[in-house]
């Protein structure tokens, strides 16, 4: 029997998967989520592909755990790799069955018909023999498990996949018809919001709910633990009850943070469990002529998601309970709510809404689990919660600080001999599923502030966490990497947009400008001259090419640079050139961007995927940085939590280097870490000044000027 896509195998029943309806339309459900990327439109496209129906007959269905396959979280820019290859074996057999189906009812070999559009004629008479999927439609033929018989179609006869086909969710979104959790309504709905302690570390002395309940509109305060609630009629009114809810609470308070203007120095002295990720011996050592090491640093990021999390709950009057969630894992979150609420499993439904920009573990769970909390003290009612700015910025997982050192030994002409790489960091494992203890904050809140433990380190081989993209993508005789995970951060962390591929991208491709610098190289050629792959070196001639490196005329203020990785070594190739332009503060002119990511599905749709990556790099590149003193988190605003403005996006030129023959290797995060580092090496060129701690705000501008 072949070997079934991962997907697949572990959701075998075709039918869970797609389903042929008489009025001539093809249900398509997967695993994975629609989070502004455009997933759903390319899965489309693969499904019509292979069933031969125009793509405007296929409706993709929302992720729901009472439907849909459980493909994990939608996440890794895996979405293509995962659910695209099992939705392209499932609708091979799919097609398969259905012209089995009506060969014996034509009395014809299936080899002499052909689809088109779902319609299905005899190949040498089609205006004789017909018949189509609609006239066929029977759940029960797709009642059965995938086998691998059916052969996909050869990449030559795409006709679908490849093409530039419209997004199918943004028609909603560009003119603000309803489509976000936010918006939901449900029959009798009513409203919650959720008092989060004044600062980390606060423990509740007390809390006088009597002025609250007698608000006009509120219906009932709910506290649980150190978990503090209110439910109203109308949306305003929760707000205005919660306000007066944490002005009537007492709390002990106490700091718990460490100083931020010295993140890096509490990093690299606190507890961690230190490893080797990765090594390798040079087979006749060489002697170095000179050595060099540098440490770079990157603050907490929060999400900074456009729209606050949200959540809406029904308790069922006999304890079922739904959820509508922007979850990137509703199989996953079912299953941690479940265990937190004490309910069984088969109790709990759980269904995707998408939600306006996540790109991580922001706190879209959360949210989920307060509004279950809530719809669990009046059944039959749905609870809709949304989460306020501030505790969006404030309270949601951020992305983990980090320190990186690097070292080298090189020879006579700077050619890199023997590479070190050493991380410490907090992990990125928050996720439902992913801790040792119950990951939702008002389980924390219930459990008197117990805090969630994060997990450990995924491994190199899976793409790893915190060490994503510290092994070196170049050809060095000698290496090795360390990692020193960060056993207990003082803020909570999970899982951002590229993990430590970011931060470890941003040091490597930095230092890799200063060996080229200190041996009076180039930049580009001092790349090429440590890559032998192919592909690698193709999209660093690309990105070059394209912005005119080798044309390139010095101005004052004005700098170009260069950064380059495989995004976790083993997927999409990304080669990024910056332009900037240093005065009062550092502006990002152009961005030229060359990808290989194997057989793109959707140029235009993988496209808005690599500009998105780039303009959110960008924006952490220069402008963000939680920001806290010793209490609490004090960025909880976007005055506090500047992102990048509109007025502030640089042109982004994009070109795909030809992967035809080679699988989708994923788009969405290979932009994160090559931008950054083409930006700091940009602001070196321009200013002969290298700042190796983001972001690059004046401030520290001027502090490496002072160094």
């Amino acid at each position: 029997m072949p070997d079934l896509p991962e997907s697949v195998a572990a959701n075998p029943i075709l039918g869970n998967w797609v389903r042929i309806r008489s009025e001539g339309i093809v249900e398509v459900r997967s695993g994975k989520v629609e989070l502004g990327q455009g997933v759903l439109t390319a899965l489309a496209q693969i499904a019509a592909e292979e069933l031969d129906v125009d793509i405007a007959r296929v409706q993709m269905i929302g992720a729901a755990t009472d439907l849909s396959p459980d493909e994990g979280f939608t996440a890794g820019s895996r979405s293509i790799q995962q659910s695209g290859a099992a939705l392209r074996q499932v609708c091979a057999e799919a097609r398969a069955i259905y012209v089995d189906v009506a060969a014996a009812k034509l009395a014809v070999a299936p080899d002499e018909l052909e689809v088109s559009d779902g319609q299905i004629n005899g190949r040498n008479d089609p205006d004789g023999l017909v018949t189509s999927y609609w006239e066929l439609a029977d759940d029960a033929l797709l009642d059965r498990a995938a086998t691998g018989a059916a052969t996909p179609k050869p990449e030559s006869d795409y006709a679908v996949v490849g093409t530039d086909v419209a997004r199918l969710d943004l028609p909603d979104k560009l003119t603000g018809r309803p489509r976000y959790v936010h918006d939901l309504t449900l029959d009798g709905q009513v409203y919650g919001r959720v008092v989060r302690p004044p600062s980390r570390g606060a423990r509740l002395l007390d809390v006088d709910a009597g002025p609250t309940r007698a608000l006009p509109g509120v219906i009932t305060v709910v506290r649980d633990g150190e978990f503090v609630a209110v439910v109203a009629e109308r949306e305003e009114v929760a707000v205005r009850a919660a306000e007066r809810l944490r002005r009537d609470a007492s709390w002990d308070e106490r700091p718990t943070l460490p100083d931020e203007n010295d993140l890096a120095g509490y990093l690299v002295s606190a507890h961690a469990d230190s490893s080797l990720l990765a090594s390798k011996e040079a087979v006749t050592p060489a002697r170095s002529a000179r050595s060099h090491s540098a440490r770079y640093h990157r603050p907490y990021l929060a999400h900074g998601s456009i729209g606050p999390s949200a959540a809406a709950a029904l308790t069922h009057t006999d304890g079922r309970l739904e959820v509508w969630t922007h979850s990137q894992g509703v199989h996953v979150l079912r299953r941690e709510l479940a265990a937190a609420l004490g309910l069984s499993v088969d109790r709990v439904v759980v269904r995707h809404v998408e939600g306006a920009g996540c790109y991580g573990h922001n706190g879209a769970d959360d949210a989920a689990m307060d509004a279950a909390l809530l719809s669990q003290s009046l059944p039959g009612r749905p609870v809709h919660l949304v989460w306020s700015r501030a505790d969006e910025l404030a309270w949601a997982p951020f992305g983990p600080a980090a320190v990186v050192e690097i070292a080298a030994d090189c020879g006579d002409d700077g050619a890199v001999l023997d590479w070190r790489h050493e991380i410490w960091s907090g992990s990125y494992m928050g996720r439902p599923g992913t801790t040792p203890t119950t990951p939702f904050l008002a389980a924390s809140d219930r459990a008197g502030g117990e805090p969630i433990r994060a997990g450990g380190e995924p491994p190199v081989e899976f793409g790893g966490g915190t060490a994503r993209n510290a092994v070196p993508g170049y050809d060095f005789p000698a290496y090795r990497v360390i990692n020193h995970l960060v056993t207990e951060m003082p803020l909570r962390t999970s899982a951002l947009r590229s993990l430590g591929a970011f931060v470890n991208v941003f040091a490597a491709e930095s230092f890799m400008d200063e060996l080229a610098s200190a041996a009076s190289r180039d930049p580009v050629e001092f790349r090429l001259a440590h890559v032998t792959d192919p592909r690698g070196r193709a999209v660093l001639q690309a990105a070059a090419a394209r912005a005119g490196w080798l044309e390139w005329t010095p101005r004052d203020a004005v700098g170009r640079g260069i950064g380059y990785a495989q995004y976790k070594n083993a997927a999409a190739y990304c080669a990024v050139v910056a332009e900037v332009e240093a005065t009062d503060e550092v502006r990002v002119r152009r961005l030229t961007i060359a990808v290989d990511a194997g057989l793109v599905i959707n140029p235009d749709g993988a496209a808005n995927q690599i500009e998105g990556g780039a303009v959110q790099a960008t924006s952490w590149t220069l402008k963000e940085r939680v920001r806290f003193d010793r209490l609490n988190v004090t960025s909880d605003s976007w005055e506090t939590y500047p992102i990048l403005r509109f007025s502030e996006v640089p042109a982004i030129d994009v070109e795909f280097v030809a992967g035809q023959g080679n699988p989708p290797l994923g788009t969405g995060e290979c932009a994160q870490g090559p931008t950054a580092a083409a930006i700091a090496n940009a602001v070196y060129d321009a200013l002969g000044v290298r700042v190796r701690s983001l972001p690059l705000t004046a401030e520290q501008l001027i502090a490496a000027i002072s160094d």
